[in-house]
C-alpha cells in the first residue's frame, strides 16, 4: 500500500507539473505541489513507522496539517486533475492512519475545496470530488482488510506448522514411552523369571539333578516366551493382531509365578466380558509387574490375582501377597514399572494404588472405569 501511494503521489505531482505550464503562476503551483508530495511520501512513512501509541497522535497532527496544505495546492494548481489526485492520496492515507470515523470526516472535508465557486459549479464539482474521495476511501479500506487477512492467515499457518511439529514431537515421545513400558513390563518380566529359575536350579543341582533339570526346562520355556514377547512387540509396531482372552493370559501368568516358587491363585469375579485392547493390555501389565515385584522383593510364600468385572462397567485388578510389606525406597532409576502402570492408567482414566505395611504384605490395585 505504501509503495502504491508513493507512485500515486509522484504521478499526481507530474500531472500538476504538466498542467501548470498553462497556469499564470506555474512555479508557485509546482512548488506547493512539491511540498505536498514531499510530506505525502516522507511524512507518511515516518508516521506509519511509529509505535501504536505515538502513531495515533502523530497521525492526527499529520492529517490536520496536510488537509489545509491540500486545499492550498488545489487552489494553486487551478483546481486541476493533479491537485485532486493529491487530495485523494491524503484520503487514502487517512484511512490507513486514522479510525474509520476520522477518515470519513477527512473524506467529507475534501469536497470543501470547491467552496467559493459558483453555486452550480461548486455543487456539481463537489459531488464529483466527494464520489471520487469516497471511492478511494472504500477501496483503500478493502485493500487494508485484505492485507490484514493475509497477514493473519500467514500467522495462522505458522502457528499450525508449530502445532503440527509439537504434535509430532509429542507423538514420538508417547511412542518411546510406550515402547519403554512394553520392554520393561514384557521382556523384563520374563528375564526376571528366567534369572530366578536359573538361581533355583543352581541351588538344587548338587542334591537333586532331576529337579534342577525341571527348573531349567521352565527357564528355557520362559526364555522362549521372552523371545515371543519381543516378536509380539515388533509385530505390534506394524499391525495389531488378536491376543488370547485376558483371563487365560492371567491364568498362564499365575502358573508361571507358581512355577518360579511363589504359589499364585487367580480369582475372577463378575460377568466376564470383552474389554478394549488397551484396557486388557493395561490390566495384564499390572498383573505382570505386580507378580514380578512379588518374586523379586516381597519374600512372599503365596500371592493372589483378582480380576473383578464390576457391574458399573469398570474393571479392577489386584495383586496381593503375604510378604514382608513395605521396604526401603528403591534406588534412583528403579521403579519404572510402577511409573509405566500409572501412565497406562492415566490414559484410560483409571488409577493405580499400592497398599502396604511392614509384615502385612502388599496389594497393587489398578482400577479402570467403563
Amino acid at each position: 500500500m505504501q509503495r502504491a501511494l508513493v507512485f500515486l503521489a509522484l504521478g499526481a505531482f507530474l500531472t500538476v507539473a504538466v498542467e501548470s505550464t498553462a497556469a499564470p503562476r506555474p512555479f508557485l503551483a509546482i512548488a506547493v505541489a512539491a511540498v505536498f508530495t514531499l510530506f505525502a511520501v516522507v511524512g507518511f512513512a515516518l508516521v506509519d513507522r511509529q509505535e501504536p501509541h505515538r502513531r495515533r497522535r502523530l497521525a492526527v497532527v499529520y492529517v490536520a496539517g496536510m488537509l489545509p496544505l491540500g486545499y492550498l495546492t488545489f487552489g494553486a494548481t487551478g483546481a486541476g486533475v493533479g491537485g485532486t489526485l493529491l487530495l485523494l492520496v491524503l484520503v487514502s492515507q487517512s484511512v490507513l492512519l486514522l479510525p474509520l470515523w476520522a477518515a470519513a470526516v477527512v473524506t467529507a472535508a475534501v469536497p470543501l475545496v470547491h467552496v467559493g465557486m459558483a453555486v452550480g459549479d461548486g455543487i456539481r464539482n463537489g459531488l464529483g470530488t466527494l464520489a471520487a474521495a469516497a471511492f478511494t476511501a472504500v477501496v483503500t479500506e478493502l485493500l487494508r482488510r485484505e492485507q490484514r487477512a493475509r497477514a493473519e492467515l500467514t500467522e495462522a499457518h505458522e502457528q499450525l506448522r508449530g502445532y503440527a511439529a509439537q504434535a509430532q514431537e509429542l507423538a514420538t515421545t508417547q511412542e518411546r514411552n510406550r515402547l519403554a513400558r512394553d520392554i520393561h513390563d514384557g521382556l523384563g518380566h520374563h528375564l526376571t523369571v528366567v534369572s530366578m529359575q536359573v538361581q533355583a536350579a543352581r541351588a538344587v543341582l548338587p542334591s537333586d539333578p532331576a529337579k534342577a533339570d525341571e527348573v531349567l526346562a521352565q527357564a528355557q520355556r520362559q526364555a522362549t516366551d521372552a523371545l515371543a514377547e519381543v516378536r509380539r512387540s515388533v509385530a505390534a509396531l506394524r499391525e495389531p493382531r488378536p491376543t488370547p482372552p485376558l483371563d487365560q493370559t492371567l491364568k498362564q501368568l499365575a502358573e508361571d509365578t507358581s512355577a518360579a516358587g511363589v504359589p499364585t491363585e487367580l480369582h475372577v469375579m463378575g460377568t466376564v466380558r470383552a474389554l478394549p485392547p488397551e484396557t486388557e493390555e493395561a490390566l495384564f501389565r499390572a498383573a505382570q509387574e505386580g507378580l514380578t515385584n512379588v518374586r523379586k522383593h516381597a519374600a512372599a510364600t503365596s500371592a493372589r490375582l483378582l480380576l473383578h468385572y464390576r457391574d458399573d462397567g469398570g474393571t479392577r485388578l489386584e495383586v496381593c501377597d503375604d510378604g514382608r510389606g513395605t521396604v526401603p525406597p528403591a534406588p534412583d532409576g528403579a521403579g519404572f514399572g510402577l511409573v509405566g502402570l500409572r501412565e497406562r492408567a492415566a490414559r484410560l482414566g483409571g488409577r493405580v494404588t499400592v497398599e502396604s505395611a511392614p509384615g502385612t504384605g502388599t496389594t497393587l490395585r489398578l482400577e479402570v472405569p467403563a
